[in-house]
């Protein structure tokens, strides 16, 4: 059975360094025999989470917006991925309002599990993939956090990630083939190590 990998690209920048780190790395998933599907954040037109309570009972965001496309496709995945660059350690605005909206599949998951099934993550794996331009030693923790928790609302655990630090200018990841060459074997590993019988 053919792995379903979901990447998520959370730059607000087209074709900057973490678009095209996740784009190797979905090829070499796709390459490793995955079916592919990506979502933009830049191009979603969503709300922050609104802390409105509607989907406290249901596990349902009632917030009517495009948010509504990525649900399905959230739950759709074995393996997801997110790309992002770093903004003050962080993700930026973009990628943050759609992982605050999990808010809604975590009181899912509250709703659907006992509290002794919490850590056992049954819909699959996610990964971060992250450029950041400072080289400071600390540059992914936040951002590591925040794709640790958000998965864990997804039900899904953390797989660690690709991270690449001292990368500025737009594109300016592709001066070098290293970054590519190992996002391609990430995209190919992710893939290998998550295959179902």
């Amino acid at each position: 059975m053919r792995v379903k990998v979901l990447g998520i690209y959370g730059s607000p920048r087209q074709g900057g360094n973490s678009d095209l780190l996740l784009d190797k790395v979905l090829e070499g998933a796709r390459l490793a025999g995955a079916e592919i599907k990506s979502v933009f954040a830049r191009d979603l037109k969503i709300l922050g989470c609104l802390e409105c309570g509607g989907c406290d009972e249901t596990g349902e965001c009632i917030v009517d917006d495009r948010m509504q496309e990525v649900y399905p496709l959230l739950e759709w995945a074995d393996v997801i991925i997110f790309g992002s660059p770093i903004f003050f350690y962080g993700p930026p605005a973009q990628a943050k309002a759609l992982i605050d909206r999990g808010q809604a599949m975590w009181n899912r998951r509250l709703l659907r599990k006992d509290k002794s099934e919490w850590k056992n993550y049954e819909s699959g794996i996610g990964y971060l993939v992250a450029v950041g331009a400072t080289k400071g030693k600390n540059l992914f923790e936040g951002a590591q956090l925040t794709a640790k928790y958000f998965y864990d609302a997804l039900d899904m655990d953390y797989g660690g990630g690709l991270f690449f630090r001292g990368i500025d200018g737009k594109g300016a990841i592709a001066d070098d083939p290293e970054p590519f060459d190992q996002a391609l074997e990430f995209g190919r590993r992710v893939v290998e190590e998550n295959q179902r019988p």
